[in-house]
C-alpha cells in the first residue's frame, strides 16, 4: 500500500468522524432531555478528537494505528434502529447512537475483509476497533437506561 492509499483510507475515516459529529451536534440541538444533551455533547466532542487523531496519522504516516479491542457485548445487534425524534426516549436515543457506531464498525470490517493489501487491511481493522469502542461505551449506557428496573 502506498502513501496515497493510506491517506485516502484515513480521509474516509475522517469524513465518517465528521458525519458522526454532525449527527450528535444536531441531536444536541433537538433533544429536550438534559441527560441526552450532555451525552450527545460528549460524543460530539469525542468524534472531533477522533478526527484530530486521524489527521495526525495522515501527517505522520510512519505512526501505526493501534486501538484496544473492547469487549463486544453485541447488545446493539439485538436492538432495532429507532427513528430520530426530538422527543425520543433516552434509551431509544442511545440505541440510535449505538446502531450508528455499529454500522460504521461493520463498514470498516467489511473494507478490511475485501482488502488484498495487508497494510490497508490492518488500517481498516484498527478503525473498526475504534468504532467498536464507541459502540461498547454506548451499550453500557443503553443497558443502564433500558434495563434500569433490573437494578
Amino acid at each position: 500500500m502506498n502513501s496515497e492509499e493510506y491517506k485516502d483510507i484515513l480521509k474516509l475515516a475522517i469524513e465518517n468522524e465528521v458525519e458522526a459529529y454532525e449527527f450528535y451536534d444536531y441531536a444536541v440541538s433537538k433533544v429536550k432531555d438534559a441527560n441526552l444533551k450532555s451525552i450527545f455533547e460528549k460524543l460530539a466532542e469525542e468524534e472531533l478528537r477522533h478526527k484530530k487523531i486521524l489527521e495526525g496519522f495522515i501527517n505522520n504516516e510512519d505512526k501505526p494505528l493501534r486501538f484496544n479491542r473492547p469487549t463486544n457485548y453485541k447488545i446493539s445487534e439485538t436492538v432495532e434502529t429507532p427513528k430520530f425524534s426530538p422527543d425520543m426516549k433516552f434509551a431509544d436515543a442511545i440505541g440510535l447512537a449505538m446502531k450508528k457506531e455499529e454500522e460504521t464498525m461493520n463498514m470498516y470490517k467489511s473494507f478490511a475483509d475485501i482488502s488484498d493489501d495487508d497494510g490497508q487491511k490492518n488500517i481498516f481493522l484498527e478503525l473498526s476497533k475504534m468504532e467498536e469502542g464507541h459502540k461498547t461505551r454506548l451499550e453500557d449506557i443503553y443497558t443502564n437506561a433500558a434495563y434500569a428496573e433490573v437494578w
